[in-house]
């Protein structure tokens, strides 16, 4: 009998941030992201109040020692943001303020 694959089921995204207990529940945040932030040091989503996206995405390319897609700031932009109160928007609402605030990283 064949095995059958079974889809993978993304975690409900929190809607505030109070609701927000684990780090895949934040809006764009899937699996690969959030064991991103494991690995500098964020294992809970409170952690990320009063964090410098920037500063995060500089700790990361440091631990992973690459250059990571400028995309990656503009998602810990919108996850920083909607830990500290922001309503939860799309991680390319925040690239034309990286651009402005950063220019090419």
């Amino acid at each position: 009998m064949a095995s059958i694959k079974s889809p993978s089921i993304k975690s409900p995204k929190a809607k505030t941030a109070d609701e927000c207990e684990r780090l895949e529940q934040l809006p764009n945040i899937g699996p690969s992201l959030a064991e991103d932030l494991r690995l500098i040091g964020i294992h809970q989503p409170q952690q990320l109040r009063g964090k410098d996206a920037f500063v995060l995405y500089q700790k990361l390319c440091s631990v992973t020692g690459t250059r990571q897609d400028p995309c990656v700031l503009d998602t810990f932009m919108a996850a920083t943001d909607f830990m500290a109160g922001a309503a939860p928007a799309p991680w390319w609402n925040y690239t034309a303020q990286r651009k402005a605030l950063f220019g090419s990283v």
